[in-house]
């Protein structure tokens, strides 16, 4: 038993590394060094008309990610951009489970993240035109009053500059939507003291090149898997699939645990670094890479064990229960998937998404999920305005449940499992 308990887990390793692991951070790259090269232009354009706001937000939340809703979040503190331009920004964000989604089911998250899209900019005018923004308080003094809450916050201690390699604080890079000092900045960047290098700064600013070596060997992998080529066997190389992707897994888990990031892997201060500095870049996208494969490998690991103990030691008896269970759960399972998306971060939501991949949720609760979380970008919201931010949630959970329970009415979950099965 303990055995192939053991090789579950060491397949479940190899397999979220490789089939889906290696994509995300392929996608990552590629995403933030465009960000790093457009210095993030686009959000600026959120502020020269508002008429437009809402859409362009939209859009913003539909790039992979969070980074771009992330950076909304001061600007409507600064009343630049509308509440519903925050609403339908948080609506299309679906944080890193959007990069697993597309890595594992290109074709749902087209579906999904379109479907997201019509829901956010509709949601985010009819917002705007009823005026709920101001009714449910969260427009008016909204800067004055994230000023009042964080004015008993001191500046950090002054440091200097940091040395080339070290670590670099927000003071030392141009911030993007605020200022340093002001009320923003006192309430993202200046809520704990300025700390020097730690352990796990230094894990993370130095292993980023060895991790990425390791995603760029698997990413060769990944698509021969694609190809159906056995590549333990065909390659001359013994097991090589099996060391690429336990020995990822490893290195994912060491970066996650080193840079903190449990449940939320992204920040506003993580993203003015970025902005600002390619090592940056490449650190902490080999820290979110590394984020999303090991949420992926913790789904993949459960759904195994369960099918394993369900099943008595039989994979497809157990599946069958999955099946069975996955259809008694009905709407149930949309409301669930939902609610699941009102917690913040980015960890919960790869679960439900991996989850989904396995065939264990229908369509309509991975589209009432995609609309509700809100991923990383509710965080800053949070440290800045807790009224909104609770607001802005609830909101956008409105949609996710209308459009879930319409999508499971419908039947297209079982359409879609007929035209696109996802196992």
């Amino acid at each position: 038993m303990l055995e192939d308990i053991l090789d579950l887990v060491l397949s479940s390793a190899e397999n979220s590394f490789l089939q889906v692991g290696v994509f995300v951070g392929g996608m990552l790259l590629i995403f933030g060094l465009i960000n790093y090269r457009t210095r993030g232009g686009f959000v600026r354009m959120l502020g020269a008309n508002r008429r437009w706001q809402p859409l362009f937000g939209a859009l913003l939340g539909l790039t992979p990610g969070c980074g771009g809703a992330i950076f909304v979040m001061p600007l409507f503190i600064r009343n630049t951009v509308t509440f519903g331009t925050v609403v339908a920004t948080l609506i299309t964000t679906a944080g890193d489970s959007a990069f697993v989604l597309i890595a594992a089911q290109p074709l749902y998250a087209a579906i999904t993240y379109a479907v997201c899209f019509a829901a956010g900019v509709a949601s985010g005018y009819v917002i705007d035109a009823a005026g709920l923004g101001r009714r449910l308080g969260c427009i008016e003094h909204c800067y004055e009053e994230a000023a009042a809450r964080h004015a008993e916050i001191e500046q950090a201690i002054e440091a200097p500059p940091a040395a080339p390699g070290e670590v670099l604080l927000s003071r030392d890079l141009p911030h993007f939507g605020h200022e340093e000092g002001d009320a923003i900045d006192m309430a993202i960047h200046h809520r704990r003291p300025a700390r020097g290098l730690t352990l796990g700064h230094r894990i993370t600013h130095h292993a980023y090149l060895f991790y990425w070596a390791f995603v760029a060997v698997g990413l060769v992998l990944g698509v021969l898997l694609l190809f159906q080529v056995d590549v333990n066997e065909a390659l001359g190389i013994p097991k090589i699939g099996t060391v690429i992707g336990i020995g990822g897994i490893i290195l994912s888990i060491v970066l996650l645990v080193a840079g903190h990031t449990f449940l939320a892997d992204d920040s506003l201060e993580e993203q003015e670094h970025k902005l600002f500095s390619f090592r940056e870049t490449l650190v902490h996208n080999a820290g979110d890479t590394a984020f999303a494969t090991t949420w992926v490998f913790v789904a993949y690991v459960a759904y195994e064990l369960l099918v394993y103990a369900w099943g008595g030691g039989s994979h497809d008896v157990g599946e069958e229960k999955m099946a069975s269970l996955m259809q008694a759960a009905g709407l149930a399972s949309v409301i669930v998937a939902a609610a699941i998306g009102l917690i913040p971060g980015c960890g919960p939501q790869i679960i439900l998404v991996a989850l989904f991949t396995k065939g264990m949720i229908p369509f309509s609760a991975l589209l009432a999920n995609a609309i509700s979380q809100d991923g990383d970008a509710l965080f800053p919201l949070i440290a800045m305005n807790r009224r909104s931010a609770f607001w802005a949630t609830i909101v956008t959970t409105i949609p996710a449940l209308i459009l879930g329970v319409l999508a499971y009415y419908s039947g297209i979950d079982a359409l879609l499992a007929e035209w696109l099965p996802v196992r």
